[in-house]
């Protein structure tokens, strides 16, 4: 029988890509790409939690998603394409399975467009093709291929039927890296469609990036062009003769006034057999001002309604005055422009990548530069948007996490140089994790992270020193009111908050919040430019913060820098009681493989280091027995055990060396806590898991591989607790595969029997780090423990693990 698993929390942030996420209108369910996964997440769902799972399959980051809701009403269904050009269709029953796959394009996947309840869609690709595909019986089916011409990629597609009843014929929009629109017409649907170039729409002045079509009265259309222009078009597509459409003067929506000689309304038309729509322009969205990413209309059709997301940071709901028929931004979410740093001109990546409406239209959210998701809902009592709590996450390789030592929080920090801390939110029976604070955001990419205590931490990153940070008094009352974790001792000073200063890597501690933000709370938009709810105090929030307060006002103040080694950071790491600090280096030779310690009290470096490496030291663990051991394992092959020989942690010696412990590097250690004689753990690139116990001999103490386990795969990390007497060993493999073995260390070390975890539970890449949490649900007679893995695919996940009937059976 295998254990139990819960898959209580995932943490990752979504790609930014402006067609890789979607709302479903049936379901309810919002889908976006998350690095090479696909993270379902339903923000309407009470219960409060965040991504409920992350399908794997694709072999590259994903840059688009579509639900697909048949026309039959069955159960709908969901693409995807990636990077590398292939697209995946999967199906839900019990579960989101993969169903088919097919190689789209040479290239990006850029856009995809759906026929409105129908198994058409259409995609767009790197390689300036257009494809139309259905979906039969389960799996994809290649209908034809347009080769646009002029040659561009096209970024933006949408799909819409001449006709209500039939999908014999549809026409077809292509936006992308020319600043014209081209239209065509589809005919013999879904058979063998015969394409039509029958229409270019001009006006625009930069590549489109979005299109956006919705049914209007009388079988009208509107379509709505984004661009990189800072403009949006509104395009209206009446049935008839382009001879009896009604054209009036286009209006600028920022004047009132009629737009005239360079934005004069031409008409045009796209038919198919004996349907016919012509297209006119119709109004000009000013007010944007830098690039717009997405375009999006309200799925309430009582209110004709437009939401653009802009790289300026902002989200802009427009609507058109039902007397003058000018189209206004009627709402404005986000951020204005003066916060958000460097425009796309110069580089930076920031703003809002897309926004998305709920299926009944009554809540926004937007997907930002950090990889997070913000999350606005409309008061009809006020007739203000209020932000709510969203989801948020790693947006690159997550390197390192450690657990608080009394296992209040976990935290992960990443290559995308953020540290975040993750919390289980108790109100009730009601239990969610969520990230409550962004201790540090740097300017380098970080590598390891280790707690001193549940109030301190040190990470080390791509620079030579080490910084420890304190928790600030003002995150301490917050998690004490939302995560009933304990305040520390009173006697204990907790500094009130921290900001970077201007070019400055350091976190500084702050005596008022006030005075750190230079008057940015009011400038920030929440809800309606005017209250973003930041003048709360984030001791009396009463949900997990929002992605502006985690971004600002989390920051934990830096208590010290620890100098000494001579390249990158490589490794942290302290006993339970966080008495010492070792660290170690990148290391191509035996004078900088050293490991050095560190006083945690007055933060004084322990001299001399201890040497016992030629390369990198990989890992560094701590054991908890009375005579402190301290584990090192290296890219050498070799490990290395040292002891502490008084009680000051002063003093340590170099007690056991194995210049051969594997065939290859090293790449994790971690210590068997309840063995009756020193036993540790290490996992290798030679795909072995090896058990070392140790002994006297000679009077020298000797440690001998007792069990070797045997893996398909590279193994990347292990960790290790306690269950009763007996220890849990999970490992981690370069695959993303995670293991659990169960070991019997009495007289003599027993492995009883091993499990490979479910796949579709398991990350995609690379598992760097795995980490038990330490709480009495490791203690004598528990059945159940949490197990954090953070992996190369940017998440992190928290697993709930009942073992007792493992441990049992």
């Amino acid at each position: 029988m295998n254990p139990v698993i819960e898959d209580e929390h995932y943490a990752v942030g979504g790609n930014r890509h402006s067609a890789a996420a979607d709302w479903s209108l049936a379901s309810g369910l919002l889908a976006f790409g998350a690095d090479q996964n696909v993270a379902l997440w339903s923000p309407l769902n009470d219960s409060g939690r965040g991504i409920s799972a992350l399908l794997s399959g694709h072999n590259s980051k994903i840059t688009t998603v579509k639900f697909i809701s048949l026309h039959d009403g069955s159960d709908e269904l969901l693409v995807t394409g990636a990077a590398d050009g292939n697209i995946w269709l999967w199906e839900h029953g019990s579960t989101w399975t993969r169903a088919h796959n097919a190689a789209a394009h040479q290239g990006s996947v850029n856009a995809i467009a759906v026929l409105k309840n129908s198994n058409i869609f259409a995609t767009g690709g790197a390689d300036s093709r257009v494809r139309l595909w259905k979906v039969q019986d389960g799996k994809l089916e290649a209908l034809s291929t347009l080769e646009l011409k002029p040659k561009f990629m096209p970024l933006a597609l949408a799909l819409g039927p001449f006709s209500a009843t039939s999908i014999d014929s549809a026409f077809l929009v292509v936006g992308g890296t020319r600043n014209d629109i081209q239209v065509y017409s589809i005919e013999y649907l879904p058979s063998t469609p015969q394409v039509k170039l029958c229409a270019t729409l001009t006006g625009h002045e930069a590549w489109v990036r979005s299109l956006a079509l919705t049914a209007a009265a009388d079988g009208e259309y509107f379509l709505a062009s984004a661009a990189q222009d800072k403009y949006v078009r509104l395009w209206r597509f009446q049935p008839g003769d382009a001879t009896s459409a009604t054209v009036g003067p286009p209006v600028d929506s920022t004047r009132g006034a009629t737009v005239t000689d360079t934005l004069t309304a031409k008409v045009q038309s796209v038919s198919a057999a004996d349907s016919k729509y012509s297209i006119t322009f119709e109004a000009l969205l000013l007010g944007h001002e830098d690039w717009v990413y997405s375009a999006a209309w309200s799925p309430d059709e009582s209110s004709q309604r437009l939401l653009t997301a802009s790289a300026d940071g902002s989200l802009s709901v427009w609507e058109s005055d039902p007397a003058s028929g000018i189209w206004v931004s009627v709402s404005r979410l986000g951020e204005i422009s003066g916060q958000k740093g460097a425009t796309t001109a110069t580089g930076s990546s920031g703003g809002f990548w897309t926004g998305l409406w709920s299926p009944d239209g009554s809540m926004v959210t937007s997907l930002g530069r950090t990889g997070s998701w913000r999350l606005w809902q409309y008061n009809t009592d006020s007739q203000f948007w209020t932000q709510k709590h969203g989801i948020s996450g790693h947006i690159s390789s997550v390197n390192g996490i450690c657990w608080s030592p009394d296992g209040g929080y976990l935290l992960s920090t990443s290559s995308d140089q953020t540290t975040r801390l993750h919390a289980e939110w108790k109100r009730g029976a009601k239990r969610t994790w969520h990230e409550f604070a962004r201790p540090q955001i740097h300017g380098y990419d970080l590598n390891c992270i280790t707690s001193t205590t549940p109030h301190q931490f040190s990470s080390g990153a791509d620079e030579k020193l080490l910084r420890v940070f304190n928790e600030p008094r003002d995150i301490a009352l917050m998690l004490h009111r939302l995560c009933h974790i304990p305040l520390p001792a009173e006697d204990k000073a907790l500094p009130d908050t921290a900001a970077i200063p201007v070019l400055g890597l350091s976190n500084k501690a702050m005596d008022d919040a006030k005075d750190t933000q230079d008057g940015d709370a009011a400038e920030e938009l929440g809800t309606d430019l005017t209250d973003d709810g930041l003048g709360a105090s984030l001791p009396n929030v009463q949900e997990p913060p929002h992605e502006d307060l985690l971004s600002r006002h989390t920051l934990w103040p830096e208590h010290e820098k620890l100098y000494g080694h001579g390249y990158e950071i490589s490794e942290a790491a302290t006993p339970v009681d966080g008495r010492v600090l070792a660290t170690a280096c990148k290391a191509s030779s035996i004078d900088h493989a050293v490991i050095r310690l560190y006083d945690t009290d007055r933060w004084n470096e322990i001299k001399p280091p201890l040497p016992a490496h030629s390369l990198t030291v990989t890992r560094l663990a701590f054991s908890d027995q009375p005579k402190g051991f301290l584990l090192s394992v290296g890219r050498d092959r070799q490990f290395a055990v040292f002891q502490n020989s008084d009680s000051d942690s002063k003093s340590w010696t170099r007690v056991a060396i194995n210049a051969k412990a594997h065939s290859r590097m090293i790449l994790d250690g971690t210590w068997l806590c309840n063995a009756r004689r020193p036993t540790f753990a290490t996992a290798g690139r030679d795909k072995v898991v090896r058990i070392w116990s140790g002994g006297l001999k000679d009077e020298r103490l000797e440690f001998v591989c007792k069990i070797s386990i045997a893996r398909k795969v590279p193994v990347t990390a292990i960790s290790a607790v306690v269950s009763g007497d007996a220890i849990i060993l999970a490992s981690g493999e370069d695959d993303g595969t995670v293991s659990l073995h169960l070991v019997k260390c009495t007289d003599e070390i027993e492995l009883v029997k091993s499990v490979d975890i479910d796949k579709h539970l398991c990350p995609s890449k690379t598992i760097n780090r795995l980490a038990w949490r330490p709480t009495q649900d490791t203690t004598e007679g528990s059945d159940r423990g949490h197990l954090a893995i953070a992996s190369s695919d940017s998440s992190v996940r928290i697993w709930s693990i009942n073992w007792r009937t493992w441990v049992e059976s």
